[in-house]
């Protein structure tokens, strides 16, 4: 087994990868307006965090991740693995005393930033390469150590002078990777392979701090994911497998991550194993203009809503983070005919055949107005009433499921469906959540907006409104609401 660095053409194929991984690294890292005081700043970090397991044994996340895929390997093939992740490095700051020394402060306020105590998130990798042959039984075991690390940065003025310092502390971390394979009964060499990234930090919380997720941050592995390749061979579709596969397929388990083919499309020799569940050969789409972290938006408003901030907020966001600088000054130098790409792109095409519409008519000047040069149609009615709202109240209105009527309040058990849910929201089946309102959209369908229970950002989730959805159907009542 070797564990220091790839071969040049393994490592031609992981830069590829690595684009879409650092979408998966910084995911969240940083979100809209930037500022570490904006509320959604306050909690950090929610894929792919592997805490240590005396803290994650009280609370809801996690200390380990299980991958299962199918790969096809050829004679003499070997694997190449990489595993990456965040080591939260807690950053203080201080300001210069006349003696010489220094005084911890709030912030230090500069010309053209305001430095605020944060945590960043350096990158981490754990780099792995075994012959497919030696995973066969029980594999093998590479346990991993990050030591404790402090480090100081000067803090200059506008003449050079120096007004203090950050002070960056980042905590001992113990992991362990490891790697087994099997082979399968079928008419083909397919092997199963297994890969489980666990924290084995024995860090145990501070008397009374049970619960503080922020103190075991600096402790865990962040946005942990995997990055696999096949020297000679190639992996099956996890998401579109051949027919003779479905069955084992469907048998793999994979838990707190999801392994899709990576790299480019047509080939099958990379997988990346993520907390976020993507399609197969997922890319960046080529307008972005750089990574803006915050993915509950589009490109377009991000840069438009950051571009609107007042001077001093972005003063205190290029001094909450490099990467909240970076964005602040993309948004402030992007050139028009690049923002104009961010409105929209068409990936595909597809052709509608059938007769037309008799009633339809070509021209687009007739009274009707449509279809038009696109061929749409106008509609005789407008497709939403506005003053038809009136007659709903999320705070107050209940849907009936089963015997019991659920509303604000009540508290239900998740059972998300494979029909019209979010594929994200399948790690959440059998949590218990409480129902915070009762939505109905335009089609006349009801959502239940939740937050789930044991979530320590729910209260932050009610305060901004960002809740989780589940139809009537998705849900078993626990008991009714007030």
């Amino acid at each position: 087994m070797t564990v220091t660095g790839f071969a040049p053409e393994t490592e031609e194929r992981f830069a590829l990868a690595r684009q879409v991984a650092d979408a998966v690294l910084f995911e969240g890292y940083v979100l809209y307006p930037y500022r570490a005081s904006a509320a959604k700043n306050r909690l950090r970090w929610q894929f792919g965090v592997l805490v240590p397991p005396a803290w994650g044994a009280g609370c809801e996340e996690h200390d380990f991740q299980h991958t299962e895929c199918l790969m096809e390997p050829r004679r003499g093939a070997t694997l190449a693995v990489e595993v990456r992740f965040l080591h939260a490095r807690r950053r203080t700051v201080q300001r210069a005393r006349p003696d010489g020394d220094y005084d911890t402060v709030p912030e230090l306020r500069l010309d053209d930033r305001v430095l605020v105590p944060w945590d960043e998130g350096g990158e981490e990798r754990v780099e792995l390469v075994v012959p497919v042959e030696e995973l066969l039984g029980d594999g093998v075991t590479h346990p991993f150590r990050l030591p404790a690390r402090e480090d100081t940065e000067p803090v200059l003025d506008a003449a050079g002078r120096t007004v203090g310092r950050l002070l960056r502390r980042s905590e001992e971390i113990h992991g362990t990777v490891r790697l087994s394979a099997a082979e399968l009964d079928g008419p083909y060499r397919t092997v199963r392979l297994t890969a489980v990234v666990e924290n084995t930090s024995t860090w145990t919380p501070p008397e009374g701090r049970a619960a503080d997720r922020d103190a075991a941050l600096p402790h865990s592995l962040v946005a942990t994911h995997l990055l696999m390749a096949l020297s000679a061979g190639s992996f099956l579709s996890m998401t579109d497998p051949p027919e003779w596969a479905r069955g084992a397929v469907a048998a793999c388990r994979n838990l707190h991550t999801w392994p899709v083919l990576a790299g480019e499309p047509g080939r099958a020799d990379l997988v990346l194993s993520s907390p976020i569940i993507l399609e197969d050969h997922p890319a960046i789409a080529p307008e972005s203009p750089g990574a803006l972290y915050d993915a509950t938006e589009i490109d377009e408003i991000l840069a438009l809503r950051t571009a609107a901030l007042t001077d001093e907020e972005k003063r205190e966001a290029r001094g909450t983070d490099e990467r909240a600088a970076a964005v602040i000054d993309l948004a402030d130098s992007m050139p028009a005919e690049v923002l104009e790409r961010l409105h929209g792109a068409v990936r595909g095409l597809r052709e509608v055949t059938g007769e037309a519409d008799s009633s339809d008519s070509s021209d687009s000047s007739d009274s009707s107005g449509f279809p038009d040069e696109h061929g749409v149609r106008r509609p005789d009615t407008p497709w939403w009433d506005p003053a038809s709202d009136a007659g709903f109240d999320p705070d107050h209105d209940t849907v009936v499921v089963g015997d019991t009527p659920v509303g604000k309040g009540s508290r239900v058990e998740l059972r998300p469906g494979l029909r019209h849910t979010d594929a994200q929201d399948l790690f959440l089946h059998g949590r218990t959540a409480t129902v915070e309102a009762v939505l109905h959209d335009v089609d006349g369908t009801v959502h239940l907006a939740v937050t789930v229970d044991g979530d320590p950002g729910a209260d932050i989730r009610r305060e901004q409104g960002r809740y989780l959805y589940f139809q009537p159907d998705e849900i078993v009542p626990l008991e009714a609401g007030p």
